[in-house]
């Protein structure tokens, strides 16, 4: 018989409750393209439960080819949650995701002893196996004033901003990416106080066990497989979708990999081949960075994606 779902007072009163629970998070993470799908549909199978997707971007409806959304077919296999909910006008934040998702897993272990969480959006997985700050949500208002201004503006002026208004989180952020540097002022613009002060990164206690599996392959052969995904994505008709959904290009669930390119095609400022090129490069890179992020932690055990025998039998000996 199922256990139910612990209250989580009463884990902050008793680890012995977490590692004697027989609630079990299996998180299959690892890198774009290299096989996360087909093995989480197996394990979901094999341990007859559900998929919880960590894919920031799977969540939008209209964005399923460009994302590699599961297929109807894949649906049908296996029930999947947190797919194709959100509109592409919708803001969303990881905090947002954690708060959905605890409330989400509550439901689901109710019933299940085992659900699989699997994805590649870093932040997404973390805010779930570890919790994410409790940072302010950022007003309309605000959050309309910092967009004027870097339209207006640009983001070279909004970094020299950052600079003076918290130094400290202007050495470690990534200069490049307008919505980081751009919620950091947002932050710091509502509160009257520095993004760095919300930042305290306390790992948050869960109800429940959280087993992570990593997938990993040589770096020619992932390679190899992001240019061939690339190339069926666009025979599926990745361009077709990215043409319906230009009109919302400028929406930050449309700064994304695989459609930021084909728009600089649709604008006449790329040659189709050229941006297709950019697609398979840009996927790469981001390979690279989620790599670096996941290997940061020792939690994960690292296999290749046709190890299923070898995984199965690791997942069930953590049980």
């Amino acid at each position: 018989m199922n256990e139910e779902f612990i209250p989580l007072p009463q884990i902050l009163h008793s680890s012995f409750l977490i590692l004697h629970s027989p609630l079990t998070l299996l998180v299959l993470i690892g890198p774009t393209g290299v096989g996360k799908t087909e093995l989480s549909l197996r394990l979901a199978e094999a341990f007859d439960t559900c998929i919880v997707s960590a894919d920031s971007r799977q969540l939008y409806a209209e964005l399923k080819i460009g994302t590699a959304a599961p297929t109807e077919e894949q649906l049908r296999r296996v029930k999947h949650y947190m797919v194709g909910t959100l509109g592409l006008t919708d803001y969303y934040s990881a905090a947002q995701y954690e708060a959905e998702v605890m409330k989400l897993l509550e439901q689901l272990f109710k019933e299940k002893e085992v659900v699989v969480l699997t994805g590649g959006s870093m932040m997404y997985v973390d805010a779930v196996c570890k919790g994410i700050d409790d940072i302010p949500t950022i007003d309309n208002e605000t959050r309309a004033l910092m967009l004027h201004r870097y339209e207006e503006e640009g983001l070279d002026r909004l970094c020299a901003e950052l600079r003076l208004l918290d130094p400290e989180y202007y050495q470690i952020v990534d200069l490049k990416n307008p919505k980081r540097v751009i919620h950091a002022l947002e932050i710091c613009y509502m509160t009257g106080k520095t993004y760095t002060s919300f930042r305290t990164q306390q790992i948050k206690p869960r109800p429940f066990r959280i087993v992570k599996v990593g997938l990993t392959r040589d770096r020619e052969e992932l390679y190899d497989r992001i240019n061939r995904r690339v190339d069926q994505m666009m025979a599926d008709g990745l361009l077709e979708e990215v043409r319906r959904v230009y009109p919302h290009k400028d929406y930050n669930s449309l700064n994304t990999v695989g459609y930021k390119e084909l728009f600089k095609y649709l604008d006449g400022e790329w040659t189709l081949d050229f941006a297709v090129e950019k697609i398979k490069q840009n996927s790469r890179i981001y390979s690279r960075k989620q790599m670096t992020w996941f290997k940061r932690d020792t939690d994960i055990r690292w296999f290749h994606p046709e190890q299923e025998t070898e995984i199965l039998a690791y997942l069930r000996s953590q049980m």
